[in-house]
């Protein structure tokens, strides 16, 4: 069946005419730059032009929940389905794609039906890795990672392109990529689209993947990227230092001892056991959630031992108690014939960390070969040195890219110490490791013969806007990172301390061994609890509980004032216009809940905090800081906005959006503008 097109100009929305504009002249620029013949010119037109058509589609449906584009060709919708056009229709459309090529480029062949069935054979191949940043970053994680269209956020409530409008301190949790990270993650994706080009993309992502991995092992002075292991997330970490655990010397079966599990990530226990710890994975999109994953060791009663951080009323366990504890299940998995795998937490979602050091040395010197421990410092609040001691030491390190550095979420790595890295020469991993990682995200070596070929191109364009922001934050030195930290910390607490609506949870400095001009013996995550609805000021402090906390958490991230309304006082309004995205409320117990959980919500520091973004280059520190407070200061004023307009809020519930709502001026604006002569 033919497609109409009667029209061969090319009447769409501006987003699409934009892109495909510079998309094309993208690829164009990269076919001038190669000398090779090979594929056929005529042929690298062609993929040139579908390719920027794919692109622009793509980039045009991120904003089509927003009503902001006109309305596109009937067929613009095929090149951003999930199948690429039949060779017929990739002919039709060619017939409007081609007006758009330099008049030199036209009709260099002759259009026929075997050269796109050609065609067609190549986006086949190609589909997936065609597109925007925004959309191949989103690529490669899991469900949480995908944008809902009506808001063009994801799961954690950020974006896959900067949001410089919105009050961000979510570096707790995920942040919307900063503009130094989405530059220089756009670098490497031109370069993966112009290998598109030539067949030569797997090589182009193996090598990109390597790079990663180097940077990596720079970065916390490790010899070369062999000792890196990249990996989607902090939870796939988990599954990477189970597996390598389960190759120890003796073969024993694991006894995995996690601390705090429910201050980490939900699906860590699952993982610690080796089991899918959800639905679907970076390369399945369904997987059996809770079942063991094939290959793994049985799993046994005693597989998973949970030691906790908090009391039932919120308070933080007795180091001695904890102590104990860790110990208790490290003695009786050993009698049992068990190899431990011992987790340090460094830092939980609310600041905590455990166990100390000198318990961790005692631990080494106590249990040797028995024992294997890993650092979970995924939210990287932490000296490069420190944790190149770590590895140093003998212990393995989960780190993100997606916590403190403020790259997007789901960029993960163990580090590897040289012993563990050695166990991966000699044994096969789990065969079921072959649904989440693939050999390009591993050292080279005799473990990863079974897991896939293909390069997970959505974590190396995450890992590279992470690793911008990891080495703009080097160019800084330590003592004036100390400083800048320190001048946000002590302007936020005084602001947390001036607003009745909010209690800050006291969290102890980080207890960590000294090293010179360091920054991380400070509280960088400031949790706090919100007033419940309903209270005066003067009354006993009533925290929200969790579920409402979620609420709350949601409603900052909203334009509320078409709640409101256009005659509210200007501050009002522009504080319910003010987009807020800090941290996850994170399930804390309270007393004065009766023993039920409160939420804690959390505004972090994060190294896009210090190193600011390009765009304040003019900006004096003192100054830009200073924004960053007032900012702050404008989300508690949105908390206690909300808390004392709740009910008018829950009856509308508004969604987390992107960008602020466009609202009609109102009428004694539209006047005014008149009055002074505006059009």
């Amino acid at each position: 069946m033919r497609l109409a097109f009667p029209d061969r100009t090319l009447r769409t929305g501006p987003a699409w005419v934009i892109r495909h504009g510079l998309e094309l002249t993208l690829l164009l620029e990269g076919i001038l730059l190669r000398e090779t013949t090979t594929p056929p010119p005529f042929l690298l037109l062609l993929r040139a032009s579908f390719a920027a058509a794919r692109t622009a589609a793509l980039f045009e449906a991120l904003d089509e929940g927003t009503g902001q584009n006109a309305p596109s060709p009937a067929w613009a919708g095929l090149m951003g389905a999930d199948q690429p056009p039949s060779p017929t229709v990739l002919m039709e459309i060619w017939e409007t794609l081609e007006t758009h090529l330099p008049s030199e480029a036209r009709h260099a062949a002759t259009p026929s039906l075997p050269l796109f069935e050609s065609l067609f054979s190549w986006l086949t191949k190609t589909w997936s890795l065609i597109g925007p940043l925004e959309a191949l970053m989103a690529a490669g994680g899991d469900a949480r990672l995908q944008l809902d269209p009506r808001n063009g956020l994801n799961h954690y409530g950020c974006s896959h392109r900067p949001r410089p409008w919105a009050a961000t301190f979510a570096s707790s949790t995920a942040s919307s990529v900063s503009e130094r990270g989405f530059a220089a993650a756009e670098r490497v994706r031109i370069r993966l689209q112009r290998a598109l080009l030539y067949d030569c993309s797997h090589s182009m992502l193996l090598e990109a993947a390597g790079n990663v991995r180097h940077r990596l092992a720079q970065y916390y002075g490790l010899p070369d990227g062999e000792r890196v292991i990249l990996a989607p997330s902090g939870t796939d970490c988990e599954l990477a230092a189970l597996a390598i655990a389960e190759m120890n010397p003796a073969r024993k079966p694991v006894t995995n001892i996690l601390i705090a599990p429910e201050e980490t990530g939900r699906g860590v226990p699952l993982a610690a056991a080796g089991r899918h710890f959800a639905a679907d994975t970076a390369r399945s999109p369904h997987v059996p959630r809770g079942q063991s994953i094939e290959g793994f060791g049985p799993i046994a009663e005693d597989a998973v031992e949970d030691v906790r951080l908090r009391t039932p009323d919120g308070s933080e366990v007795d180091e001695v108690i904890l102590t104990q504890e860790c110990r208790a299940h490290m003695e009786r998995a050993i009698r049992a014939g068990r190899h431990v795998l011992l987790h340090q937490l460094d830092l939980s979602k609310t600041g905590l960390l455990a166990p100390n050091e000198t318990v961790l040395e005692t631990f080494s010197r106590e249990f040797g070969q028995d024992c294997d421990i890993v650092v979970d410092a995924c939210q990287a609040r932490l000296m490069p040195s420190r944790i190149g001691g770590w590895i140093q030491a003998g212990r393995a390190v989960m780190i993100t890219g997606s916590k403190f550095f403020t790259g997007p979420p789901f960029c993960g790595a163990l580090l590897l110490p040289e012993e563990w890295r050695t166990r991966l020469d000699h044994d096969p991993l789990p065969t079921g490791l072959k649904a989440y990682a693939g050999c390009g995200e591993w050292p080279e070596c005799e473990a990863t013969r079974g897991l896939s070929e293909v390069v997970n191109h959505g974590l190396i364009l995450r890992w590279a806007a992470a690793l911008a922001e990891m080495e703009a934050l080097t160019s800084i030195p330590s003592l004036e990172v100390r400083w800048r930290l320190e001048r946000f910390l002590s302007g936020v607490r005084e602001a947390m301390t001036q607003c009745p609506d909010v209690l800050l949870l006291e969290t102890p400095t980080p207890v960590r061994a000294s090293l010179p001009n360091s920054w991380d013996d400070m509280t960088t995550i400031l949790s706090f609890l919100v007033r419940a609805p309903g209270q005066g000021a003067a009354d006993e402090f009533i925290p929200l509980e969790l579920e409402k906390a979620r609420q709350l958490y949601h409603w900052l991230n909203a334009d509320l004032r078409p709640v409101f309304g256009p005659d509210e006082p200007e501050r009002e309004s522009e504080v319910a216009g003010l987009l807020c995205h800090i941290g996850q409320p994170v399930a804390v117990p309270s007393t004065a809940l009766g023993g039920e959980k409160a939420g804690a919500l959390r505004i972090s520091a994060g190294a896009r905090l210090v190193s600011g973004e390009p765009i304040h280059a003019n900006l004096s520190t003192e100054v830009r800081l200073a924004r960053e407070i007032a900012d702050a200061r404008m989300i508690l004023a949105k908390i206690s906005l909300i808390c004392h307009h709740w009910e008018r809020i829950a009856r509308y519930d508004p969604l987390p959006t992107y960008a602020p709502a466009t609202l009609p001026v109102p009428a004694s604006a539209r006047s005014l503008s008149q009055q002074n002569g505006e059009k």
